[in-house]
């Protein structure tokens, strides 16, 4: 099945995968993640994908009208495809790509821009204590801004551990995916 944005400003725009060999978040997810998250927390929203693959969770979030996004993987051929999704989508110039492990980029640079949305979709081999540690880095630093919604794909095997104070508001399961928003 065609990797695609779902709905908003370019709605049905195909997107590439990377050549290695992610795993994209499928369109039913998509909508019933962006429908449960609702306008008000994508409108306006200075967006974080982490994990970031294609690049599909953040430019559907900038088709249904986030302001700005930024998209980490440290894969080089997911930063082509983002950068390949951005220009064919027309978002290059609301977005930057960065080519870091997350916790690298995590820890690197202060930022005068929380992020009101984050997505993590990290692979699901990724080890739990590992990826617990990198929810620590999020939640430690300075890249949330307050009350930000963080959404969290994972193993329906290996529920994240969240950090403490982390509300959960909403939480799905799909096959294997859980798909976990909670507010930071």
């Amino acid at each position: 099945m065609p990797l695609r944005v779902v709905a908003g400003s370019v709605g049905g725009r195909r997107l590439v995968a990377p050549k290695s060999g992610t795993r994209p978040t499928a369109d039913r997810v998509k909508e019933a993640l962006f429908a449960a998250l609702g306008a008000d927390h994508v409108t306006g929203a200075s967006v974080l994908d982490l994990y970031a693959g294609s690049g599909a969770l953040g430019i559907e979030a900038l088709s249904r009208g986030a302001a700005t996004a930024v998209f980490v993987d440290r894969d080089r051929h997911a930063e082509q495809a983002i950068r390949e999704n951005l220009s064919t989508t027309g978002f290059d110039t609301s977005a930057t790509v960065s080519r870091a492990p997350v916790r690298t980029f995590l820890g690197r640079t202060r930022r005068d821009q929380p992020f009101d949305l984050v997505f993590l979709d990290p692979p699901y081999e990724l080890d739990a204590r590992e990826f617990a540690l990198t929810l620590r880095a999020l939640a430690d630093g300075d890249a949330l801004a307050s009350g930000a919604t963080v959404v969290i794909e994972s193993s329906r095997r290996s529920p994240p551990e969240l950090p403490e104070g982390w509300l959960v508001g909403w939480e799905r399961a799909y096959g294997d995916t859980l798909v976990t928003v909670a507010t930071a």
